[in-house]
């Protein structure tokens, strides 16, 4: 039977955590290039995804309806072969198997 976890093992883990946050807040206010470029990436990349939120938002919808199939069966709209051909290409001696084959 396994032990539960011990508070020592809890404990360490939490001053772990608390040293992180400490260095990462101490960094953060730190005015050096690499803090700098941090931010600006951080920056970059929330003004990305809210825009792309946004835009998801507005033209949603119709991206998913030129991409949705339309229509009965299993592939929606769009016929089992194509037209200008007959099936499955072979010899002409050949018979089609199936599913069950």
């Amino acid at each position: 039977m396994e032990e539960p976890w011990d508070f020592e093992f809890l404990s360490r883990i939490a001053d772990s955590c608390l040293s992180f946050l400490s260095e990462f807040v101490d960094d953060w206010l730190a005015n050096d290039m690499r803090v700098s470029i941090f931010k600006i990436l951080l920056s970059w990349l929330i003004v990305s995804l809210i825009a792309i939120h946004f835009a998801w938002k507005v033209y949603g919808n119709t991206v998913n309806d030129m991409y949705y199939r339309q229509g009965t069966g299993q592939n929606g709209g769009t016929p089992e072969t194509a037209s200008h051909l007959s099936g499955w290409e072979g010899k002409a001696g050949d018979t089609l198997k199936t599913h069950r084959d």
